[in-house]
Formats: C-alpha cells, structure tokens, sequence
C-alpha cells in the first residue's frame, strides 16, 4: 500500500510517541497504519508497507488485538486474515484508557492495599510509610474510580463535558484556569 507523505509522517510520529508511552514502536505503527487506511489489511501487505518483518507484525497485531484496538475481519475471496483498527478517537481513547489502567493502576492499588494491612496488623514499617502509602492508596482509588465514572458517560456527553471544561471549572468554583509562567 503506497503511503502519501502525510501518512509517513503520522505513522512515524506514532511509532516515535508509542516508545514514549511505553509501546513498542512497530506496534504504534501497525496501529496507526491500520488506523489512516481506509480498507482491512493483511498483515503481509502491513509488513510490506512498513518494511519490518512479517514476524513482528504478527506478535505487534497480537498485541493491538489483546489491547482490542485492532480486530480480524474477513474479506470475500481471500483466505487470508485482514485487520482494522478502530478508527472512532473516543473508542480507542477509552479502550486504551480501560487497559492501562487495568495493567497499571489496579495492580498498584492492590499491592497498596495489601502493604498497608501489613503494616495496620503490626508489620514491620514506621508510621511514616503507612501515612504515605495510605495516602497513595486514597489518591489512586479516588482518581480510579472518577475515572472510571467518567468512562460511564456516554460518548457524546463525554465530548460535550469536554467542550465545556473551562467553564465547569467557573460552574464548580475553581475560579480561573492558571497560567503557567
């Protein structure tokens, strides 16, 4: 598939940001070239395109399907699998979103949990660190569950909340958005 220049920029530009959000960089760009075409792609033809191994496109199309991002699909006349990502920005914001903080922060607050106890039943540890590590807990389940409300709202009221930001920081009295010097 012959990319326009546009479209190199865009898929070298995510693969660059993947690494820095701690993504393989072949697997932000399967991603994104998956995300600007406007058909399903087998993934010789994505391997072609991009110039990387057939191999590391199965294990990067693993992956961006374990992150349910991308999924098979069939196409009439070709056995071959073929694969699309999903192309609304909500809907993988809040997929990627939803698994990050699976594999990020629930596995925190548990070990959060379980430390504090410890350290509430007489384990070894002063004051100091229960103190803090509560107050790490309290933040994290605080900040996980208005997350998790947030991700509750529909779509199209999500983009109207967003649309209206300044002035629900007006509306909840937090006065005036900062500037930075």
């Amino acid at each position: 598939m012959p990319l326009t220049p546009i479209e190199q920029k865009f898929i070298l530009h995510w693969g660059e940001m993947g690494t820095r959000w701690g993504i393989n960089r072949t697997v932000a760009q399967v991603h994104a070239l998956l995300f600007v075409s406007p058909k399903p792609l087998h993934a010789e033809e994505i391997a072609n395109t991009l110039a990387v191994a057939r191999s590391n496109v199965s294990t990067s199309l693993r992956e961006l399907q374990g992150w349910g991002i991308v999924r098979v699909v069939h196409v009439l006349g070709d056995r071959r699998d073929h694969f699309e990502s999903a192309k609304d920005v909500w809907e993988i914001f809040r997929i990627v979103s939803e698994e990050r903080k699976r594999r990020e922060i629930d596995p925190t607050v548990r070990v959060l949990q379980e430390c504090v106890g410890e350290l509430k039943r007489g384990g070894a540890g002063s004051t100091y660190t229960r103190e803090r590590l509560e107050e790490m807990l309290e933040f994290l389940a605080t900040t996980s569950g208005l997350f998790e409300e947030l991700l509750s709202i529909p779509t199209g009221a999500l983009k109207g909340m967003a649309r209206l930001r300044g002035k629900l920081r007006l509306l909840l009295g937090a006065g005036k958005k900062p500037t930075r010097k």
